[in-house]
């Protein structure tokens, strides 16, 4: 086989960047750059140089997300850090009580801002990249280990395969939750029915058995989405020192990933409570499902104190929920 000039090589690198910046554009910004039938013809012509010269794919090449081979079974995997859970509050008077325990622990601060998330109605994942590079994907389990699912994660086009960051660090995990977009919840189970089939009770439902499908290219089929709400990382900060949970949000989205259009950093708790009661009404009119607002200390030097920290590999954080969730942050409520 014929090895691939510098030429060659070139040309596969500015298709897979094309095809690259194109999806995040598309998936993540929500503001296309490119026609699909522009995109399909950039797609096929990376597909043909890669078939006549397999050498030259990559992990992290567009044509790689969905995979020709069903997996045999999942096997567990221990999490880097574990998914710890959230604590509940089920109304306005308990976040006011969940506010003077956390200030009792830190009575020198008188203000502090909070960042409010709407709580997806999904299954969470933790995402591993190595030097940039989308190496592992896990489900939650048990919050210590989880099924190893790789394969349908690279399914998921809000999922950068790549990280758009010239220098990445050796090590980062994001974290998220991965969730079936209604429309597409509607379409699964009108198949379902069509084929005799029992339907998906909910969404959430949808998307946990759809993660746990053997076969990728089912997983594709099923247009799941990620949103991305938190990330740890090895040796120095990606681009510069992340100061608080709003920094990183905004730093995922510049690395590749989905955010939640509908976060919010309030300046006190009278702002969170606002957001809570908007969204207790509006969430009918998103097109997923959210079952809560997490809200979260903005500040991490004030999470560090409290007794937790972004950096990687994390040193013990203790559960402070009743409810299973994903976030390990401490000062952080549903």
């Amino acid at each position: 086989m014929a090895e691939p000039t510098l030429e060659i090589q070139q040309q596969v690198a500015q298709l897979r960047h094309q095809l690259q910046q194109a999806a995040y554009a598309y998936y993540v910004l929500d503001n296309p750059v490119m026609e699909d039938g522009v995109y399909d013809q950039l797609y096929r012509q990376l597909q043909t140089l890669e078939s006549q010269y397999p050498r030259l794919i990559t992990p992290d090449s567009p044509t790689q997300r969905v995979g020709d081979r069903p997996a045999e079974q999942f096997p567990s995997v221990r999490h880097n850090i574990p998914l710890y859970s959230l604590e509940n509050a089920f109304n306005l008077q308990e976040l006011a009580e969940w506010q003077e325990r956390w200030r009792r622990q830190a009575p020198d601060v008188q203000e502090a801002a909070y960042v409010c998330e709407l709580k997806i109605d999904g299954n969470a994942l933790a995402l591993t990249y190595e030097n940039g590079i989308l190496v592992r994907g896990a489900t939650r389990g048990d919050g210590v280990s989880g099924e190893e699912i790789t394969a349908n994660v690279r399914t998921i086009r809000s999922i950068p395969l790549k990280l758009t960051l010239d220098f990445p660090p050796p090590l980062l995990e994001v974290r998220g939750e991965a969730f079936l977009p209604i429309t597409e919840f509607e379409r699964l189970n009108q198949g379902k029915i069509a084929a005799g089939e029992p339907p998906f009770a909910n969404p959430r439902n949808a998307a946990a058995g759809t993660l746990r499908q053997l076969d990728s290219q089912v997983v594709s089929r099923r247009r799941l989405q990620f949103f991305a709400y938190t990330l740890y990382f090895s040796g120095n900060n990606p681009e510069h020192i992340l100061k608080s949970q709003w920094d990183a949000l905004n730093l995922l989205q510049r690395l590749g990933f989905l955010v939640n259009l509908h976060r919010q950093r309030c300046p006190s708790l009278d702002a969170v409570r606002a957001y809570c009661e908007t969204w207790d009404t509006k969430r009918h009119e998103l097109p997923y499902m959210t079952d809560g607002v997490v809200v979260k200390l903005d500040d991490f030097a004030l999470q560090q104190r409290l007794g937790f920290t972004q950096n990687f590999p994390a040193g013990d954080r203790p559960q402070i929920s009743r409810r299973r969730s994903s976030d390990p942050h401490q000062g952080n409520h549903r």
